[in-house]
């Protein structure tokens, strides 16, 4: 079998996976999009947890949680499900920049075995540097059938296809 890609310097025509190429005047307020579902698992939970030296009883001892936590059950880290429920609908945009995240709020708790989904909207954008927009969009972790979960903000910093037309001939 010959491979079809043997020449690395042709590598660079093929588009990468995931990656997108949209731009400031592409964002529309309003427009929403919904991931797949995602089971959280024991041992991805304990990993993040390890990896952020985050070793909180009610997410590491089942025993304390079971026993004395007010869940009866081991939570997962809400940073888990922030970072979890926003990876399902990332995307690698080329010309987008987070700013900072707002009104960041962990509504329900979380359990190992609990599936999750987030619904996002694009809420507003508006011109703010020579080269970029301001873009907010809001971020819905739900779990299971539908309990809200988390909720946020993300701002990005988003380069304009036409920052004359963006800021209105104003540059």
């Amino acid at each position: 079998m010959k491979n079809p890609n043997a020449d690395p310097a042709l590598h660079g025509q093929i588009p990468v996976w995931n990656a997108e190429n949209w731009f400031y005047e592409d964002i529309v307020p309003g427009h929403r999009i919904r991931s797949l579902r995602r089971t959280l698992s024991e041992g991805e939970s304990m990993q993040f947890n390890a990896l952020v030296l985050d070793m909180h009883p009610y997410v590491a001892d089942e025993m304390f949680a079971r026993e004395e936590g007010i869940f009866g059950r081991r939570l997962i880290a809400g940073a888990f499900v922030f970072s979890a429920g926003l990876g399902l609908v990332a995307t690698n945009c080329v010309n987008a920049f987070s700013y900072g995240y707002d009104k960041l709020r962990f509504i329900k708790p979380v359990f190992i075995g609990d599936t999750i989904y987030t619904i996002k909207t694009d809420l507003e954008k508006q011109p703010k540097y020579p080269d970029m927009g301001l873009y907010r969009a809001s971020y819905e972790v739900f779990k299971n059938d539908g309990e809200l979960v988390l909720y946020c903000e993300h701002l990005q910093t988003v380069k304009y296809r036409d920052a004359v037309a963006a800021h209105g001939n104003s540059l």
